[in-house]
């Protein structure tokens, strides 16, 4: 008679030991996720901020960029004794850049986009 009551025990802190085992997993995954959450929330916050940050330098560069060119445009139109033919010369330049930008698109603009999103994904 005394082996059933040992292993009425024995089953009940088994039971205990399982029971106990599952609660920690359960735990262990609900913390794993609420991880893996607050991460991507970093990372998301890390890649817009610095999203806002280089649209905000690039919308004041190209202002900068507009007035100096109409600077220069007056500049040289007045060199050349009409001012439109300033603006033409500057539009001329400004065709040139653009030619050259598409043209090495791949190299200068999209890769170096990549790359930036990749290492900030994975930082």
């Amino acid at each position: 008679m005394v082996t059933p009551i040992l292993n009425t025990k024995t089953k009940n802190s088994q039971e205990r030991i399982i029971e106990s085992l599952f609660e920690k997993a359960e735990d262990y995954s609900k913390t794993s996720i609420e991880l893996l959450k607050l991460n991507a929330i970093d990372k998301t916050a890390d890649m817009v901020s610095s999203i806002i940050t280089r649209l905000t330098l690039f919308a004041v560069t190209t202002l900068f960029i507009f007035v100096i060119t109409i600077g220069v445009a007056l500049w040289v139109g007045e060199l050349l004794g009409k001012t439109y033919l300033g603006f033409f010369v500057m539009g001329g330049i400004h065709v040139t850049i653009a030619l050259l930008i598409y043209t090495f698109r791949r190299e200068w603009i999209e890769k170096p986009i990549r790359q930036f999103i990749i290492f900030g994904l994975y930082e």
